[in-house]
This record gives structure tokens, sequence and C-alpha cells, in this order.
């Protein structure tokens, strides 16, 4: 008759420390997220700055051209403002419960078995169907590397051309000068010659 009692007090206590938790947990949540509205400016400005850094490095990483680095380094500083207003309406929508959850795990301890047991599982050598499987993917990214690259010198290419025709055009066309204008100009030039070499 003990241990049916006994137990029966034990699951009440369980419960009763879940509750609390859940308790604890809810109000930890509502403190983050009034945490948040709060220091919105304080929160945009840490974004602003994740941006900055972020946004240098993805680009570094992804691209090794230097003109095509410094048209996205100035699109990436032209699309900061709106980037600002997604990542506020992220923050204040995910962020207190993401820290939340967070914060719950380290003070219950439970989340480091499972990376001990993912670092294990991943200190093991992967199988060979993984291996061919990674060796295509990775033929796949180069071939695509290569074809990134050649769009790349193509764009420089014909953005070059371009913009020379345009140089040589306004200079052809310079304002209050018309083509007929520069073949007259010309020919007074042959006819002095001409006449300065049947003197000599």
């Amino acid at each position: 008759m003990n241990n049916p009692v006994k137990t029966s007090n034990d699951l009440a206590k369980v419960l009763a420390e879940n509750n609390k938790e859940e308790e604890l947990m809810q109000e930890v949540f509502l403190i983050i997220e009034y945490l948040t509205n709060k220091e919105e400016a304080t929160v945009k400005l840490i974004f602003d700055r994740l941006y900055d850094v972020g946004s240098v490095h993805l680009i570094n990483k992804r691209f090794r051209s230097r003109p095509v680095k410094r048209v996205l380094k100035f699109i990436a500083r032209m699309s900061k403002p709106a980037f600002r207003i997604f990542a506020w309406h992220w923050v204040r929508k995910n962020c207190p419960q993401l820290i939340t959850n967070w914060l719950h795990q380290q003070v219950t301890f439970r989340n480091q078995t499972v990376q001990n047991t993912q670092v294990i599982i991943e200190q093991k050598l992967p199988p060979a169907a993984y291996i061919s499987e990674l060796d295509e993917q990775t033929r796949e990214v180069k071939f695509l590397r290569s074809q990134v690259k050649l769009l790349t010198r193509a764009l420089i290419g014909l953005l070059t051309v371009f913009f020379g025709s345009l140089l040589w055009l306004s200079h052809y066309l310079a304002p209050g000068r018309s083509p007929g204008q520069n073949v007259e100009q010309l020919q007074p030039v042959s006819i002095q010659e001409a006449s300065t070499a049947t003197q000599k």
C-alpha cells in the first residue's frame, strides 16, 4: 500500500516542479520580449553591425572578381534599411522564444548529452555512398563556379564595350558640334597643307 501512495506523491511533486518550471520560463519569455521591445534602437544597432560584417564576408567568400565585389558591396550598403525592417520584424517575432529555449536548455543540461553523441557520430567515417554523393556535389559546385566566372568576365567585357562606345559617341558628338562640322574642319587643314606644299 505504501508504494502506490509514495509513487503518487513523487508524481505530484514532479508535476508541481514541472508546472513551476513552465511558469518561470514563461516569465523569462515575457521579460525577454519586454526587453526586446524596450531596446528597439539597441537591437537595430546590433543588427546593423552584424549586417555590415556578414555582408562583407559573404560577398568576399562567394565572389572573386574585384569589380563585382565593389558593385555588390555598394548594393549591400543601399539595401541595409530594408534589411533593418525585416530583421526587426523577425527579432520581435522569433528572438524571445529562441533565447528562452536556449536558456532553458542551458539550465536543464539536456542538450549536452545530445551534443556529445553528435560529436561521436560525426567522428565516424562516412559511408561510401555519402562520399560519392559528396564528390558529385563538389564537381557540380566547381562547374557552377566556372560558369559564374565565365558570366562575370562576359558581363565585364560587355560593360567595357558599352561604356567605351558611350565615351566615343560623347566625344564624337560633343555639344554644339555636328558630324558635318568635323569634316569641314578637316578640309581647310588639308587645303592649307596642299598650298604650303606647292609653294615649296
